[in-house]
């Protein structure tokens, strides 16, 4: 019986073809090494000594940050100390005529940032006064005021400034004072320190001696407080008066 027909490209198992045997492997062919996985971390080396290394610490996460308005209100910053004033001496024929005419009643001629200014005792204030208007031509008197140091001995440093016009200088005079003692009203030298000395009198509870109206300037007569005297808040205030005259519990 004839063999039967094969469909046209197939391949018997005779004519398949076969894989290529492998090439044998020389006897002194040493074996390959395994590939590690890539995953797979290498083990850490030994050190010098042959004690095995520590094992690595995983860094810490980064703190986090605090809003820097509850690390404000958590601490508050601590008030900067008051600058000293660096005050360099003060020389002039006026400094030389007002140290001739009254020695050591004036204790100190100073200039700070251009602005002069003389340190006297209480009781020379006015005669200086009168010496600047009458012979050195400071006609004007620009302001009376003063400035409260609490923990002095003497706490108040009342200024008179002055001004020449001819001379277009303006020079402040100090003098320092205790709590409760009186200064010489400077009203016979110059009749503007009428007001002026009533404002300081209202605001700072320094009376002086010979003026011809010491009273309130500001506030009412009745109020019991002097408001820029450092021992008194800015909030502070007569409540009293404020109840009784404005019919209101509080002014604040």
């Amino acid at each position: 019986m004839p063999d039967d027909p094969k469909p046209e490209g197939a391949n018997t198992p005779e004519s398949a073809p076969q894989p290529e045997p492998a090439a044998p492997q020389s006897p002194s062919a040493e074996p390959a090494a395994p590939v590690a996985p890539a995953t797979a971390a290498a083990p850490p080396a030994a050190s010098a000594g042959g004690a095995p290394p520590a094992p690595a610490v995983p860094p810490k996460p980064p703190a986090a940050a605090k809003p820097a308005g509850a690390a404000a209100a958590a601490r508050p910053a601590a008030p900067k100390a008051p600058a000293v004033m660096a005050a360099t001496p003060w020389e002039s024929e006026l400094t030389a005529d007002l140290a001739a005419e009254f020695g050591d009643r004036i204790s100190a001629f100073q200039s700070y940032l251009g602005q002069n200014f003389l340190v006297c005792q209480p009781g020379a204030a006015i005669p200086i006064l009168e010496s600047l208007r009458d012979n050195h031509g400071f006609e004007y008197l620009v302001d009376v005021t003063a400035v409260h140091y609490p923990d002095k001995p003497e706490p108040f440093e009342l200024i008179h400034i002055v001004y020449s016009f001819e001379r277009n200088e303006r020079i402040r005079l100090k003098t320092r004072l205790k709590d409760g003692e009186k200064a010489a009203s400077a009203v016979p030298v110059y009749i503007t320190a009428d007001w002026l000395e009533r404002e300081v009198y209202d605001m700072f509870g320094i009376e002086f001696e010979g003026h011809p109206n010491m009273k309130r300037i500001l506030l009412p007569d009745e109020w019991e407080t002097f408001p820029l005297r450092k021992e008194n808040s800015i909030l502070k205030m007569d409540q009293r008066w404020v109840q009784e005259n404005l019919g209101i519990e509080s002014g604040q």
